[in-house]
């Protein structure tokens, strides 16, 4: 039995806890995929007896102390009474308490949608007809060919086909109606659900299935209006943080893809009786379902295993669009069909399929740069002329993953930053609260967050100010000489680390403080790194195409859509193109759903679109590494910035400080 949640499973003997804690559902995280290597999944054996299941602990219950947890040394260091989930095994009667920072905790979904600028062409259209008094002797046909005739006489469409699922309910709602029915059509062909009397609003849902979270939208499908939205987190999680650790649970879990597809399916199910209860409607309302994510969580979804999408040659088992019905997906939504957006290539999925379906790079006549920052990042380039795709191997530490104080958009984490180009002490903005650190009421206003630590945006934002206020070099080394000027900078090892957060003069910046270390700047280089790496490989491509030439530069996704474009120039993330072309377009992934949902036009031009689609492969491509080294100072070792020049003020070039290491370019390229 798991403390808190209560939550109970029976497993064999020798089962990890954490496996136990998947098995039954509780929220025990593990970004390692159970290697023992992150360290958060740790747990409290209780050897207590816990009443209401009448378990009664004992010291025998879990394994002895193992090898993994006696060689463990990530950050999070094992205290006290505490054991690694992946390694403690299930020995008897057991009562487990969970932590609270172990605990998956459900983050700020901040996903919304604009999905304005289109004619609405939905796939299902409702139709209401009015039957004849039927008379012995009458000959009006079955009942299913009565309405097929009337819809064909009213509204000129005739279906030619009923569901067999709704020959049954036609009698009992016509009953109800009082001999009128309303009738939802699909495409014009088929009739897929039957409702007694008059209804007038069919809907649908629109959702995209991030690795992190998943978001989705209830859309009125006659008007387009949002009538519900609801973010959750991405159940799979408890399996690995990333992607490729999900595919390796499934390697070394026979039988680990019916678990990631149950684990979703189940959370898309709990989503859209959400959504309807908000909405004050019922699931037999909801008659049509579009899904957008990228390769993994497209296969998975479907029940596809999902391993060859986790080595080269990363093949996809299909690349189309598929349609199928929610009862197929063990969703609960009787009446509605479900279709996904085809995918691109191995690593560009139908999450960018509905990027560009929503921000039209395909309809433009200027180049466009759309760029889907996560764990991948997924590249979009070029015009109506000729599109390039391609996904770079960014990383997590985006998200906060690899990031000694990193952490998700939840209540507390920090979000904005700014330093004081004099004084160099930082101030901050926290989710959950409006007002900066150095505000009057700060204290008050946070005294129950527990500000401990840094998400996204704010990792980009406090690297950004670190290199503009001069604490941090072109190469990404945090000087030697910053303790001379502020007591935040501090000796950490055979490195320097930045007191962000916390009191200047703790000695060694570790007490009740959240610091930005060597190691942090690295890996943010290592991410921008690689993201602009295939970024400028998409623009050689094209035939060279530099900053200047491009029309717009889109951010999209949950964590593109709040960075500030000036620190994503500043860290080099992007090209220098003007700043006034570089915005955040939001959830462009979930917009395409809700495009693909609304209108069938939008469906056909996507799938043509995706065909003509050039994808480019990094993991092949020669330039890509020379790219990446290119790319790792900061703005750009290489690529000047004249544009970033004039729209803020960029540190003078400093001497490195006496004694301090010079690195020095060879001819040579380093190994991937």
């Amino acid at each position: 039995m798991f403390s808190p949640s209560g939550l109970s499973a029976t497993v064999a003997d020798g089962t990890t806890v954490l496996d136990a804690a998947r098995h039954a559902g509780a929220d025990l995280d593990s970004t390692c995929g159970g290697r023992g290597l992150c360290g958060r999944c740790q747990i409290v054996p209780s050897m207590g007896h816990f009443d209401k299941w009448q378990i009664d602990s004992t010291p025998d219950s879990i394994s002895d102390w193992t090898s993994t947890e006696a060689d463990y040394t990530g950050r999070r260091p094992i205290v006290g009474d505490q054991r690694l989930g992946c390694a403690a095994h299930v020995c008897g009667d057991l009562v487990v308490e969970i932590p609270a920072a172990s605990q998956v905790h459900k983050q700020v979904v901040r996903k919304s949608v604009d999905a304005s600028g289109f004619e609405i062409d939905p796939i299902v259209k409702l139709h209401y007809v009015e039957l004849p008094k039927a008379e012995l002797g009458d000959e009006l046909g079955s009942l299913a060919h009565q309405i097929q005739h009337l819809i064909e006489r009213d509204f000129g469409v005739r279906p030619s086909t009923v569901e067999p699922r709704v020959l049954p309910q036609l009698a009992p709602a016509a009953k109800r109606g009082g001999n009128t029915v309303t009738v939802a059509v699909r495409r014009g062909e088929t009739i897929t659900a039957v409702f007694g009397g008059y209804v007038d609003r069919a809907v649908g849902v629109a959702i995209d299935v991030g690795s992190t979270t998943v978001a989705g939208h209830l859309v009125d499908l006659a008007t387009g209006e949002i009538l519900a939205t609801n973010g959750v987190m991405n159940p799979q999680i408890r399996f690995g943080d990333d992607l490729m650790s999900r595919v390796s649970y499934v390697m070394m879990n026979p039988g680990g893809e019916v678990e990631l597809t149950n684990a979703i399916r189940t959370a898309l199910d709990a989503m859209i009786g959400d959504l309807v209860t908000d909405a004050g409607l019922t699931r037999a309302d909801v008659l049509d379902i579009t899904l957008v994510g990228n390769p993994i969580m497209h296969h998975v979804i479907l029940g596809i295993d999902p391993t060859p999408l986790g080595q080269a040659p990363f093949l996809l088992a299909t690349d189309a669009a598929v349609d199928t019905t929610a009862a197929h997906l063990d969703i609960d939504a009787t009446n509605a069909s479900v279709y996904l957006l085809p995918c691109i290539a191995g690593h560009v999925g139908a999450d960018t399929a509905g990027a560009i379906l929503s921000e039209g790079p395909h309809r433009s006549t200027e180049v466009q740069l759309l760029v889907d920052i996560g764990t991948n990042a997924e590249i979009v380039f070029g015009n109506a002329e000729h599109l390039l795709a391609a996904s770079s191997p960014t990383g997590p530490a985006f998200e906060g993953a690899q990031i000694s104080a990193g952490m998700r958009a939840t209540a507390g984490a920090i979000e904005r930053v700014r330093i004081d180009r004099t004084t160099l002490e930082p101030r901050v903005k926290v989710i959950g609260s409006d007002l900066w650190s150095d505000d009057p009421g700060f204290a008050a206003d946070t005294a129950s967050l527990d500000i401990s630590g840094i998400c996204g945006s704010g990792i980009i934002e406090v690297m950004g100010e670190m290199f503009l206020a001069g604490l941090i070099d072109v190469d990404g080394t945090i000087r030697s000489d910053g303790p001379a000027k502020t007591p935040r900078v501090f000796a950490d090892g055979r490195t320097f680390s930045y007191r962000l957060f916390g009191d200047a003069d703790t000695e060694d910046g570790t007490a009740a403080s959240i610091n930005v270390t060597q190691d942090d700047v690295r890996a943010i280089q290592l991410a921008k790194a690689a993201l602009r790496a295939g970024i400028d490989l998409l623009c050689e491509h094209a035939g060279g195409v530099d900053a200047g030439a491009i029309g717009s530069v889109r951010l999209a996704g949950a964590f593109g859509a709040h960075i500030d474009p000036l620190y994503a120039k500043v860290l080099g993330i992007v090209p220098d193109t003007p700043v006034d072309r570089v915005s955040a377009v939001g959830n462009a992934a979930g917009a395409g759903a809700v495009r693909a949902l609304l209108s069938a036009r939008q469906r056909d031009e996507i799938e043509a679109t995706v065909r003509d689609v050039e994808k480019i492969e990094t993991a092949t491509e020669p330039r890509f590494q020379e790219l990446f080294v290119d790319a790792m100072g900061f703005p750009n070792t290489v690529t000047p910035t004249p544009n970033l020049a004039t729209e803020t003020e960029l540190p003078l070039p400093q001497p490195k400080p006496e004694g301090a290491s010079r690195r020095q370019r060879t001819g040579r390229r380093p190994r991937r």
